[in-house]
């Protein structure tokens, strides 16, 4: 197994990885097209924070399952608790000291096709709407 080292920019939050990355991740809901995410799908054993949790500040939205993290000082995505996976985190792979994603293929998720449940969706989150879960 190999081990990546990640932080935001500003270097207030690190973290290791603990994966094989064999598959890249992009998604086409509102969020990740916005945000520009390149990600790798890991178990939650295989994220440990370093230093910085504090500084992480979350990001919930439509169902709230989803937790998308972010340094509180530069503004970085780091990664997320994952929607449809809770016991997965989504890992911004740009974070990644060392790591060339160049070297691993991509596959598009499809996100904007999932449910979109809150009453105040915005018109631009594409999905389906539902009336709850």
């Amino acid at each position: 197994m190999t081990s990546y080292r990640g932080s935001c920019h500003c270097g207030a939050v690190r973290f290791r990885v603990d994966a094989d990355i064999d598959e890249l991740t992009t998604c086409d809901c509102s969020l990740c097209r916005m945000k520009n995410a390149l990600m790798t799908k890991v178990h939650e054993s295989q994220l440990e924070i370093l230093e910085g949790a504090q500084h992480l500040s979350t990001y919930r939205w439509n169902t709230g399952r989803a937790r998308h993290h972010f340094c509180s000082r530069c503004g970085i995505y780091t990664f997320h608790r994952k929607r449809a996976a809770p016991d997965h985190y989504g890992v911004n792979v740009f974070c990644l000291a060392g790591f060339d994603p160049a070297a691993v293929p991509v596959r598009v998720t499809p996100g904007a096709c999932m449910s979109v449940v809150t009453p105040d969706a915005r018109p631009e989150w594409p999905g389906p709407r539902d009336s709850g879960e």
